[in-house]
């Protein structure tokens, strides 16, 4: 499935770029892709649209609610400065620590706001695998972007995309 994945990423990165599902399924053939890898990015592929469109949000106003500062839109209240995510032990298992590190790593970096961190969770638990690698993370996190149709800056792009295994520590 990942590989499908990476081939609409580097394909169609401009996600309004991207087929409707059907046509898509036919290129990704027409690519030498097995039916069921297909099929199953394609079911993914639908639940992160779900997913993304569900979430599609301007920037939202401050909104300073007594001591603390909160982000407020369209009567919804989101998450705070000062809160905390706790992971659930089916998502701790499924993402394993090494991932689960990696988002809190982009979250506290200030590249992975807490809106694209609850989708990144949500596809990651939808990806099989157990725990799911690091590498299919990696992905995740890229096709969240797409799906918003943001690009990471440089740097985050760099770490989502270089292979680490050949880095040399200085």
């Amino acid at each position: 499935m990942f590989e499908v994945l990476v081939y609409v990423y580097e394909n169609y990165w401009q996600g309004a770029a991207c087929p409707e599902f059907d046509r898509l399924g036919r290129k990704l053939t027409a690519a030498g892709f097995d039916a069921e890898e297909i099929q199953e990015a394609l079911v993914w592929l639908d639940g992160l649209n779900v997913a993304a469109q569900g979430t599609q949000i301007s920037l939202p106003a401050k909104v300073n609610s007594g001591s603390a500062d909160y982000t407020s839109l369209s009567g919804i209240q989101l998450q705070s400065a000062s809160s905390l995510r706790i992971y659930s032990i089916a998502e701790q298992t499924h993402l394993g620590a090494q991932s689960l590190g990696f988002v809190s790593f982009l979250e506290s970096s200030g590249v992975l706001p807490p809106h694209m961190r609850e989708i990144v969770i949500d596809r990651a638990m939808a990806a099989p695998g157990e725990p799911v690698m690091l590498d299919d993370l990696k992905i995740i996190v890229l096709m969240v972007y797409w799906s918003f149709g943001e690009e990471p800056d440089a740097l985050v792009l760099d770490e989502l995309c270089d292979d680490t295994e050949f880095r040399l520590a200085h």
